[in-house]
């Protein structure tokens, strides 16, 4: 039987996920800062679920939740890193304290519980980790700098561990959603930033009108969202990295159309700074 251990469980991907999972009969360790919102929804799954208090940035409770989930199931065979929060606004309007804020969540606390669960699935010799990023992590778009940049940094770290835990029969997948009919663009999980310059009234400041318009009536539905997240898992030899929605498949392939043509329009350049017998050489 499959033990999971997911992040930001409460709602949205992350509850939807753990509801899933529990309905094919594995078990879940669903975590969350009010652990007692999963049970709640949840109450028919007493015997295979077990929700725990975790703060993603407190890495001491996230060690604690890890010896939890082994001491309840006998280890950890999936890892859903989830828990994560959105920050809207133009990079400098952005404060000190706010950007501090979306890393020590999406970055610092990604990194905390993965420290706390990898050394379980090594001593198994196997395991899966999904790590939850975002098209947001693979193009970045005014309104959304500061976010896009911690997904950028899941990405990086993620293609790192793909390649440190392969050997030891440990996968790796970059799980990149667009806009899920979730409530992430609610204020529970979007902070808009306090400051506001007028001079990116056109392009950030565009982004902060639009956003409540484009909230719950998003293109993604998160039901679909989590089967994929399930088919991702069963898979005998998972992807690096997964888009999830039309909208990011769309974006994705402008993304590299764009990187395509730059790159093209300016290899002269960047072929032009080579040492001479590096050239001659080959």
């Amino acid at each position: 039987m499959t033990t999971w251990f997911i992040t930001g469980a409460s709602r949205g991907f992350g509850l939807e996920t753990v509801r899933q999972a529990l309905e094919r009969g594995d078990n879940v360790v669903a975590t969350a800062r009010d652990p007692q919102a999963i049970e709640k929804q949840l109450p028919e799954y007493a015997d295979r679920l077990l929700a725990v208090k975790l703060d993603v940035t407190d890495e001491s409770q996230a060690r604690a939740a890890a010896t939890a989930a082994v001491e309840r199931f006998g280890g950890i065979d999936v890892l859903v890193n989830n828990a994560g929060r959105g920050l809207l606004g133009a990079v400098e309007e952005a404060s000190d304290a706010e950007v501090r804020a979306v890393y020590d969540t999406n970055v610092f606390g990604l990194l905390n519980v993965t420290r706390a669960v990898l050394p379980v699935m090594r001593r198994q010799g196997s395991g899966r980790v999904l790590n939850l990023s975002s098209i947001g992590g693979f193009r970045s778009v005014a309104g959304f700098g500061i976010y896009c940049s911690t997904k950028f940094a899941v990405e990086g770290i993620s293609e790192a561990m793909r390649q440190e835990l392969a050997p030891l029969g440990i996968h790796v997948t970059i799980v990149e959603p667009g806009y899920f009919r979730t409530d992430f663009l609610d204020a529970s999980s979007l902070h808009t930033q306090d400051e506001v310059i007028a001079d990116y009234a056109r392009t950030s400041g565009a982004m902060r009108g639009a956003v409540p318009g484009l909230n719950h009536a998003q293109p993604g539905d998160p039901v679909k969202g989590a089967a994929a997240i399930l088919t991702l898992v069963d898979a005998g030899t998972p992807p690096l990295r997964a888009q999830l929605g039309s909208d990011c498949a769309a974006e994705m392939d402008r993304k590299i159309e764009q990187l395509r043509e730059e790159s093209a329009a300016w290899r002269h350049l960047a072929l032009s700074t080579d040492h001479d017998d590096t050239r001659a050489g080959g």
